[in-house]
């Protein structure tokens, strides 16, 4: 048989007092540090195949990155004769 659930969820369980929290209760409180802390990208199954961690990724795009500004330098200063 199940045991029969309580209504009351705005209250505290009784090993809690409200003046352990002298801040109060503040609903998402953190959720804008998390937010700016962190970033989560979803790489498609073919893409993420090729590499093994996070770490592998992050070389790449580096890489990346490194060639495309070299790339830019080079077009700025060949067209500016």
């Amino acid at each position: 048989m199940k045991k029969a659930k309580t209504g009351h969820k705005d209250e505290l369980r009784r090993e809690y007092k409200r003046s352990d929290f002298p801040g109060g209760f503040v609903r998402g409180k953190y959720a804008a540090r998390l937010a700016a802390g962190s970033n989560v990208i979803v790489l498609q199954p073919e893409i993420a195949a090729a590499f093994p961690n996070s770490e592998a990724v992050n070389e790449a795009l580096g890489g990346l990155l490194r060639v495309a500004k070299s790339a830019r330098i080079k077009t700025r200063s060949s067209g500016r004769r």
